[in-house]
């Protein structure tokens, strides 16, 4: 175990599974006493499980973060437990799928609940703690989806496209406050849904990690390594930051790159 977030109070959401449980591991790791939120229970509490076998410190706090009133009660619930909190992870968030055609009132309404209205309420709550502590840091999930079109994924996409707004405008509400505000845009990750989607598609994953390139799916753990980067004091300089951790998929304009030693398409016409 490090020390690098030893004394801090943390809040990750969604951290059930997938990239919250990560970094929920990895803050408790580092010495942070981490509130494990989820909406499933038994999720949360086989994390805690996990931190404590470890020799961290967690609790379970069992939360739908599209309802505005559960965030209050979580975050006063930290509060009144701990003292304050210092760290609070946005991760939740609603995908599905489908074209802008085909999105109902009720799915579009759905993501934007848990995927932005999530993160607004985690944020309006957490800052006037922070601020009354002397600072803190908020991270908030968005996507590389949010930063480019990507087909079948509209609502998605948009909610973390206003993930990334939001957390700027927050960023700077609140910089003389000593409260930072981020945001991470994680690829694709190695998560269960990506899996069964990628499963699913024409070639498997070969193909699919071909357009990336990295040539690879990302790992839960190398997402939490930036989270943790920001958590820390380390970052103490850093915010309105959207840091992009995606194998240089956005970075490129939709060119499948040659593997390794294969000749490019600007060698080939030589």
């Amino acid at each position: 175990m490090g020390d690098r977030l030893q004394g801090k109070v943390a809040i990750v959401t969604a951290s059930g599974s997938g990239i919250g449980r990560a970094c929920a591991l990895r803050f408790a790791a580092e010495g942070a006493v981490v509130v494990v939120n989820d909406i499933r229970p038994d999720a949360a509490r086989e994390v805690v499980t996990e931190i404590e076998a470890a020799g961290g410190r967690a609790t379970a706090v069992i939360a739908d973060v599209s309802r505005s009133a559960e965030v209050d009660a979580m975050v006063e619930e930290t509060v009144a437990r701990f003292g304050r909190l210092d760290v609070l992870l946005n991760n939740a968030a609603a995908p599905c799928f489908g074209r802008v055609e085909q999105m109902t009132d009720g799915l579009w309404r759905q993501v934007f609940a848990v995927t932005l209205d999530g993160t607004f309420y985690g944020m309006r709550a957490a800052i006037p703690v922070m601020t009354a502590q002397g600072g803190g840091s908020i991270i908030n999930t968005s996507s590389a989806a949010g930063l480019g079109g990507v087909p079948g994924i509209a609502a998605y996409g948009a909610a973390k496209a206003a993930v990334v707004n939001l957390t700027k405008t927050a960023a700077v509400e609140n910089a003389a406050r000593n409260v930072r505000v981020n945001s991470i845009c994680p690829g694709s990750i190695d998560t269960p849904p990506l899996r069964a989607f990628v499963d699913a598609l024409p070639g498997g994953r070969t193909a699919f990690e071909r357009q990336i390139p990295a040539r690879r799916i990302g790992r839960a753990a190398e997402i939490a390594s930036v989270a943790l980067f920001l958590a820390s004091d380390e970052a103490s300089y850093v915010t309105g930051a959207v840091i992009v951790a995606d194998g240089g998929a956005v970075a490129g304009i939709g060119a499948s790159w040659p593997d390794p030693g294969e000749p490019t398409p600007a060698e080939r016409r030589e």
